[in-house]
């Protein structure tokens, strides 16, 4: 018995250590793979702003749509533009790498599997965090990837957001306090200073939505795992209640 649990705790050593939890984000979300319309929304969100860029080469257009409850005629009429992509393809997209690479300097990556590999909040953060940045060659970075080389599609829809200075009461950078009100300076500050079509915190639902779409496309299964979960359950229960009974009649003898 110790030499089994010995081995079952040097086998999970591996997967503590690949398990550390990536830097801190200024932003946090919990995606809900059971909120059906933000998984909508985050597709169509997803397909008109990111896909153009990004393609989803694991994921298929007829998957999502029959995850999502969404008819195949709908998703053929809005979601799918090109005529050399049909309903059950995979999502790719027509931009080649050499053509992206001289563009923006960098291939766009398939964002198939980026949630598993940076987690929900990086993708939440990110996609709240361009700002106005003039010495930039597509005139916007981001907090959170400096130096990004990717444009704010999302722009039209926050605003124009900058970098502005504020007092804050956490120390920066080793600065000193102000003499008079204690307070620091950060500029690191975003704040909307040209409005979108989208109030604040309809923006951020417009975040939600698309990170909550790519955490769902990172492991699509999760959605039949959690309904088929109660049910697993459910079965295991009984069967213990049976084997437990059935464990009391052979042994009444033999007490």
């Amino acid at each position: 018995m110790k030499k089994q649990l010995f081995l079952l705790l040097f086998v999970l050593v591996p997967f503590g250590v690949m398990a550390a939890p990536f830097p801190e984000q200024p932003h946090s979300m919990t995606p809900d793979l059971q909120n059906k319309e933000s998984l909508q929304r985050g597709m169509q969100l997803y397909v008109n702003y990111c896909m153009g860029c990004h393609s989803l080469e694991h994921q298929r257009f007829s998957r999502a749509a029959a995850d999502f409850d969404i008819p195949q005629d709908l998703v053929e009429e809005n979601l799918i533009f090109s005529s050399e992509l049909a309903f059950n393809d995979q999502m790719h997209i027509a931009m080649q790498a050499g053509e992206s690479e001289n563009w923006f300097g960098v291939t766009p990556p398939d964002l198939t599997l980026f949630n598993r590999l940076r987690g929900p909040d990086y993708i939440y953060s990110y996609l709240l965090s361009f700002y106005r940045d003039p010495s930039q060659p597509l005139g916007v970075n981001n907090t959170v990837l400096e130096a990004s080389a990717m444009p704010n599609v999302l722009e039209p829809l926050q605003g124009v957001q900058e970098m502005v200075c504020a007092e804050t009461d956490r120390p920066v950078d080793g600065q000193s306090p102000d003499p008079l009100s204690g307070k620091y300076q950060s500029c690191e500050v975003l704040q909307v200073t040209e409005p979108g079509q989208l109030e604040p915190a309809e923006f951020e639902e417009v975040a939600y939505d698309i990170t909550n779409f790519l955490a769902y496309v990172g492991e699509p299964s999760k959605l039949q795992a959690q309904a088929l979960a109660p049910k697993v359950l459910i079965f295991i229960f009984i069967f213990g209640v049976i084997a437990y009974l059935l464990k009391r009649e052979y042994w009444r003898d033999v007490h």
